[in-house]
């Protein structure tokens, strides 16, 4: 089975299985703009993606882990999402967006195609906040599993904006994960929330390898906004000098498809 991922933008990624092509959280605005997320969270946007929007096509599935950031589902995104048929994501993004199937905490929908067989996708527990913040003030989100037949060493995890919380421990419990693709960047607000973190930072993402014990560890979410506070230069080091996650971590370099 020839599976490959390939970071467009933030958590923006493009995974083909068997030639089935999935994305993840479009972003795709350049860089420049500045956004509002609510409640007072804003922030510019730095990079651009690794492809314009028009060089994009033919995606079978959106996975979007929550709508209401636009470092998750920019303008360009929204746009882009429109014109795809299967687009799953959480309960409240069913109610906002047209067409889109929304998922609770390990719901799962099966994916039919002809390109592989018994897809299906399972909705997992994400916390957006810090602990102390109730969960209304970022808005619900999730990960997701991705499962099909023929997975040896285990199914694809990516974590969706998430801190590290008991439910990461429960996503353990229930698989064994081959790939964990993880979003990081210890974003803060801090003129808001100080130090709070709305998700994890190389630190959280040790721990949750520990937990998880996936047998890859692709980090992504991590630059290309003002609000992530954990520089890319921090968390290679902290990833590839640490006995649980130096050898099976891969950075993506933007627009180059790699293999897992």
């Amino acid at each position: 089975m020839n599976i490959t991922v390939t970071h467009i933008d933030t958590a923006c990624i493009l995974l083909e299985i068997d030639g089935y092509r999935i994305m993840t959280d479009p972003t795709l605005d350049n860089a420049g703009q500045f956004y509002y997320h609510g409640y007072g969270a804003a922030s510019r946007k730095t990079e651009n993606p690794a492809y314009p929007i028009t060089g994009i096509n033919n995606i079978d599935l959106i996975l979007l882990s929550h709508h209401q950031h636009k470092d998750n589902f920019d303008n360009n995104g929204k746009s882009f999402t429109k014109n795809v048929a299967n687009v799953i994501s959480t309960k409240n993004a069913s109610k906002a967006l047209s067409g889109v199937i929304g998922l609770d905490n390990w719901q799962t929908q099966k994916i039919e195609t002809d390109k592989i067989k018994n897809l299906r996708i399972t909705a997992t527990p994400a916390q957006h906040h810090p602990g102390w913040i109730p969960e209304f003030i970022s808005g619900k989100v999730i990960g997701f599993i991705i499962e099909f037949d023929g997975q040896e060493n285990g199914v694809i995890y990516i974590s969706g904006d998430t801190v590290y919380f008991k439910g990461i421990d429960e996503v353990a419990k229930r698989y064994k994960i081959d790939v964990g693709i993880f979003h990081v960047g210890s974003v803060q607000f801090r003129y808001l929330t100080g130090f709070g973190q709305y998700t994890m930072d190389s630190k959280d993402l040790i721990k949750a390898v520990n937990v998880l014990n996936p047998n890859k560890v692709i980090p992504i979410h991590h630059k290309g906004w003002t609000h992530f506070k954990e520089k890319e230069a921090r968390l290679r080091e902290s990833l590839l000098t640490n006995v649980s996650t130096r050898d099976r971590t891969i950075f993506l370099k933007s627009g180059e498809p790699a293999g897992i």
